[in-house]
């Protein structure tokens, strides 16, 4: 498979095919399921709805990019779009997207910009069952009331910080692109601060004020992030390890089981 089908991207040049965003002008009612199967990896034109949008892939790997930054979400976790954000969608091959599109006075996101939200067994299974519901379904009757728990459920999700800020400074986009092209390179600060023209400490201060994380940070992200794909497409976690610039195996896994709280093994067993 061509590397490109599975790497994270600050651009989303490399998809394979666009995928439509539908002309809805209103919700038919408060929430409303868009259901599809994607084979091949896909992508949407920046847009931006009049409603909140949770982002879901029971099957695959979604990622939202926007101005303010990139947002990552396997199977286990959803985002948030709230209205009016401006969004790309990125999606792995062979996704099964069940997404939400919610009444803005249905949901409280509590933030202007994008949110991961971990997606429990529980809400996994609403998410399912209610993509199989039509369109106008009954308000006051069982639907209705699943959809009030679902939106509960929602609302309670965790949040996580599995998301890559980004900078408005040109010159830092331009090296947080780098990083996020190679993570397992060397962070050379003197040399992204000779370019920029900046002591390292400047830069430093300017990429944290920025984008609220240090460069190693970001970099470690990148890292972290950038091993959900591999890991989905049954890599092993030794081979992942080394693409990420690990140097041991154990090292990457103490790393990821900290950010994610899963193993890379657990991980890479998709939900039922």
């Amino acid at each position: 498979m061509d590397s490109s089908e599975t790497t994270l991207t600050a651009e989303v040049s490399p998809a394979r095919s666009r995928r439509p965003v539908p002309e809805l002008l209103v919700l038919p009612r408060p929430v409303y399921a868009r259901v599809e199967d994607i084979p091949r990896r896909a992508v949407t034109r920046a847009h931006s709805h009049a409603w909140i949008q949770l982002s879901y892939a029971s099957r695959g790997l979604l990622q939202i990019r926007t101005v303010q930054g990139l947002f990552v979400a396997p199977p286990q976790w959803a985002i948030i779009v709230p209205p009016g954000v401006e969004h790309t969608v990125v999606n792995s091959p062979d996704t099964e997207m069940r997404s939400l599109y919610i009444d803005n006075s249905a949901l409280l996101v509590g933030s202007a910009s994008c949110q991961v939200v971990a997606v429990s067994p529980l809400l996994r299974e609403m998410i399912r069952h209610f993509s199989t519901l039509p369109a106008l379904y009954d308000e006051s009757g069982a639907d209705g009331r699943l959809v009030d728990v679902m939106l509960d459920q929602i609302a309670s999700a965790t949040r996580e910080e599995f998301s890559l800020p980004w900078p408005g400074d040109p010159g830092l986009y331009a090296l947080c692109t780098a990083i996020l092209q190679d993570p397992s390179r060397p962070l050379r600060v003197k040399e992204w601060s000779e370019g920029l023209k900046v002591s390292e400490r400047t830069l430093e201060r300017m990429f944290t004020r920025q984008t609220g994380l240090s460069m190693r940070q970001w970099r470690l992200r990148a890292r972290l992030l950038g091993a959900l794909p591999l890991l989905q497409r049954g890599e092993t976690v030794t081979d992942v390890a080394l693409s990420c610039g690990y140097e041991s195996t154990s090292s990457f896994i103490a790393a990821f089981r900290q950010f994610f709280g899963v193993t890379p093994g657990l991980f890479a067993r998709s939900p039922d």
